[in-house]
């Protein structure tokens, strides 16, 4: 991992100063909320429904024990005994006291983690795929240059004050783990004729006017990747809308200048500024690689682990949806369900943080990961410790076997939490985790990604979720759309809606009437949810949520919609 030099600890720490100084002032009446609203949006304070909420970045979900163990104090010293992982690789605290927070901040400065660009209109927390340097697919590491990103973006003058926030995603397999066809820039790595090489894809994003990335460069090498990302990020900054907040995300001005009006600006610009990178970023990257070597695989036999599977029916199920395939024989990828059936999607407690560092620390080459699906990801793990790890996890409610089914649920906070929320997403998610618990049905629906926002915002990622929900208040009542066939990986598409939303009491047996749809209708116990949607369209399920006669409207009110747009 990536370690701290002499200038970041620094720079973190004249930051934490600063702010201190500025919350005394908020604390002392010298700021109103209204003055003190953009200093702590810089260092990530949110003000929510209840309480403040630190969001604190974990740069490409990568942290060590030692930090997950501090996330554990402040958890318990300064929360309520628990953090919440989100669909950003960051993790918020959602009770912390103001007067507290600057003392937090310095606690995160001291296991070289901060809250900058958590917040507000710059380049937000850099994401990338959670199994990096892990996968076997993997074409090469994300995180190398998701770092130099990171660095370059920090604090970085011209990009302070762009007209939205700005998100950035790195994969390095084709698998796509980062969604990067639903960021602002997404770069996937992808080698052609033996070299190493970038697409760049621009303008994707979720909220309230959802829309799949363009391709802008197909094959950019390597060395010409910054300046070209910082000419993207320049001629947005230059002619993105600062008007309406809802139309000044790269997605509308991609959309309405056209990818090909804005490749040719990009390349006016890139043309202008290239001359200006002379090298260093490429001297940086260098050196942020040594940071990154693969740890040293161990050769050792696998009997244990295969012992294990045959002799115990719990720890295998928990093998079959939890790992994934290492890049090193011998080794697996462990991802840590953080959806135990009737639990809030991505919260983890003190003493589950410190068990899941604990077992990076003895097992796992010291390396946690946490993913865009709110889980914990333990990325080199050999095969004859599986079994105690299974064990360790079991003792603390984290040995949930449903990593890619039903109940491993997104979940944005909702309206138990978020100003933003209009309807709550947290009690919908336990409620059908818990209702596909109980009709034992969750491995035989097999593959499922269920997605939930609280509000048109779409924090939860519901426009890419094979079952999409998405919550609004009706007349103050809380009402939930869903779509489905929407998908976040390598051909990434949205979802379709099905028709009239559901209330709070009929969402569950709504989603319930999807799923044995779709059971009836598959063609063998192998054909996926999706590509059984894919296969049969949006009939059946519409005839089986609104009847006959309710499909036949919808249909015909589609219809016409589609003529007048």
């Amino acid at each position: 991992m990536y370690t701290y030099s002499e200038f970041d600890a620094a720079f973190v720490a004249e930051r934490n100063r600063q702010f201190r100084a500025q919350v005394a002032r908020r604390v002392d009446g010298s700021l109103t909320e209204n003055e003190f609203k953009p200093l702590r949006l810089m260092n990530g304070l949110y003000l929510q429904l209840h309480a403040y909420m630190l969001r604190v970045a974990i740069p490409y979900g990568t942290l060590g024990s030692h930090q997950m163990r501090q996330l554990a104090v402040i958890a318990e010293r300064w929360d309520k005994g628990h953090g919440h992982f989100t669909t950003r690789q960051n993790i918020q605290f959602n009770w912390p006291k103001l007067a507290d927070v600057p003392d937090i901040l310095d606690a995160l400065g001291e296991v070289q983690m901060h809250a900058i660009q958590t917040s507000g209109n710059t380049i937000r927390n850099v994401t990338a795929d959670h199994f990096a340097g892990a996968a076997a697919d993997e074409v090469a590491d994300p995180r190398p240059i998701a770092e130099l990103i990171r660095q370059w973006s920090t604090d970085h003058p011209e990009f302070q004050a762009l007209p939205r926030k700005f998100k950035v995603a790195v994969t390095g397999s084709p698998m796509d783990r980062a969604v990067t066809l639903a960021h602002d820039i997404g770069l996937r790595i992808v080698r052609r004729d033996g070299l190493i090489g970038y697409q760049v894809i621009v303008g994707g994003g979720l909220g309230r006017t959802p829309m799949i990335g363009k391709v802008l460069h197909d094959f950019l090498p390597e060395e010409d990747l910054l300046p070209y990302i910082e000419a993207v990020v320049s001629v947005w900054n230059s002619i993105g809308r600062r008007d309406n907040k809802f139309k000044s995300r790269i997605k509308i001005t991609v959309h309405e200048h056209g990818v090909d009006d804005i490749r040719a600006r990009v390349d006016l610009r890139y043309a202008l500024i290239r001359p200006q990178f002379s090298g260093i970023d490429q001297q940086m990257l260098g050196a942020i690689r040594d940071d990154f070597r693969a740890p040293e695989f161990r050769v050792a036999p696998t009997d244990t682990y295969d012992a294990a599977r045959k002799a115990n029916p719990v720890f295998r199920a928990w093998a079959d949806t939890n790992l994934a395939e290492h890049r090193a024989p011998g080794y697996a990828i462990v991802s840590i369900s953080l959806k135990a059936h009737g639990e809030t999607p991505g919260d983890a407690t003190a003493e589950q943080m410190r068990v899941m560092a604990d077992l990076a620390e003895r097992y796992g080459h010291d390396e946690l990961r946490i993913s865009h699906e709110q889980n914990v990801i333990l990325p080199h793990i050999h095969q004859s410790d599986l079994h105690a790890v299974h064990a360790a996890l079991r003792e603390v409610g984290l040995a949930t076997a449903n990593i890619g089914l039903i109940s491993d649920i997104i979940a944005c906070p909702g309206m138990d939490y978020c100003t933003l929320a209009t309807a709550r997403s947290i009690p919908i998610a336990q409620e059908i985790a818990t209702r596909f618990d109980a009709l034992k049905l969750e491995h035989e629906i097999g593959e499922m990604k269920i997605k939930i926002s609280g509000c048109i915002n779409a924090c939860g990622h519901h426009h890419v979720g094979h079952i999409g929900i998405l919550g609004l208040d009706r007349a103050g009542v809380e009402n939930y759309q869903i779509t489905i066939g929407g998908d976040g990986g390598a051909d990434a598409r949205l979802g379709d809606r099905t028709g009239p939303g559901f209330s709070a009491d009929d969402i569950v047996p709504a989603i319930e009437t999807i799923m044995l749809t779709y059971l009836k209708h598959r063609s063998n116990p192998s054909e996926t949810f999706l590509a059984a949607y894919r296969r049969l369209g949006m009939a059946p399920f519409k005839t089986a949520l609104y009847g006959e006669a309710e499909a036949a409207k919808a249909a015909k009110r589609k219809a016409v919609a589609d003529v007048a747009a």
